[in-house]
């Protein structure tokens, strides 16, 4: 259909863009494309499908496929998806982030039926798509795609299945924390089963054995969902990760432990007080106010005279909340 066939549907004022969309120069052609989309009017938005699915330059598909973002309905949707096969690639990734900003719940009809297309980069878009629409119907393609050849599809599939918070996502997340062959994956199936999981015996045993990981940020994101479980099992790993090569590891530890409340972890944490890296320090004297024992004062007190202001500060909030424990008959 040409620009001019939608004249008759279209407010008078999208005349001479509308016009222009049939111009020799892909540049007045963009420019016309940004026009339209200025004027917001649901009549525009068969011209703007057309120039995204025929207009021969990359440039004006791709202004096509960012303004096409602001109508979120299913035949633009489905031509969004359909623009992740196009043969350029910033054409490709525009199409993926306008998507990506999708809100309706509707959407994930069209989605999810691109989720299973054979191309890694279009099974990618959708199921990012997915996971910010928190689609419980997406539940089963995300499963599926944990299986992907694809290392970036597992990704969004966990990412997916984290945020829809079922607990029938545990197991398997449990065992991409573990055996996964692509540290990145391992990581973010760890850190996703600190939404899906609550007290349960895979998410424990799966985030204890992520915590002895190769890979350095695989231990942080197992230290940091454990302390969000505050699974008590974990105490003992998590003192001997406070000795971890990785500071930032020894980070998350610290603030787990904190979160645990298991007195008896106190001692361990207390030795980081005296580390080199400030804010290790200070996640340690945060964590000792959450430890109830008295066995702590000592140590906080003389970490007062910490270096570093901030330190000092976290202290005193720790002997605060240290002392109001103690004196509540906390021991």
């Amino acid at each position: 259909m040409t620009a001019s066939a939608y004249l008759n549907a279209a407010p008078p004022e999208a005349a001479g863009a509308l016009a222009r969309l049939s111009a020799a120069d892909a540049a007045v052609r963009r420019i016309a494309v940004l026009d339209l989309a200025d004027l917001e009017d649901g009549a525009l938005v068969a011209p703007l499908v057309a120039a995204l699915r025929d207009d021969p330059s990359p440039d004006v598909r791709r202004e096509a496929a960012l303004v096409l973002a602001s109508w979120e309905q299913e035949d633009v949707v489905e031509a969004l998806c359909a623009t992740l096969l196009d043969a350029d690639l910033a054409v490709r990734e525009a199409a993926q982030q306008s998507l990506a900003e999708l809100k309706e719940p509707g959407s994930a009809r069209v989605l999810r039926r691109w989720a299973a297309r054979p191309e890694p980069f279009v099974r990618r878009a959708a199921l990012r798509s997915l996971r910010e629409l928190r689609d419980a119907a997406a539940f089963e393609p995300a499963l599926a795609a944990l299986a992907d050849a694809d290392a970036e599809v597992r990704l969004e599939a966990v990412a997916v299945l984290g945020w829809l918070k079922d607990a029938r996502a545990v197991a398997p997340l449990s065992a991409l924390a573990t055996a996964d062959a692509h540290d990145a994956v391992r990581r973010a199936a760890a850190g996703a089963l600190g939404f899906a999981a609550a007290d349960d015996t895979h998410a424990g045993a799966a985030l204890l054995h992520a915590l002895a990981d190769a890979d350095w940020q695989v231990r942080e994101e197992a230290a940091t969902t454990l302390g969000k479980l505050r699974t008590p099992a974990a105490r003992d790993a998590l003192i001997h990760a406070l000795a971890d090569d990785y500071w930032q590891v020894r980070l998350r530890a610290a603030r787990a432990l904190g979160r645990l409340g298991d007195a008896r972890a106190a001692a361990a944490v207390s030795t980081l007080l005296a580390h080199p890296i400030s804010n290790l320090r200070k996640e340690a004297a945060l964590a000792l106010g959450e430890l109830p024992t008295a066995t702590s004062l000592a140590p906080l007190r003389t970490a007062l005279d910490d270096r570093d202001p901030e330190v000092r500060k976290a202290v005193r909030i720790a002997l605060q909340q240290l002392e109001a424990r103690l004196e509540g008959g906390a021991s």
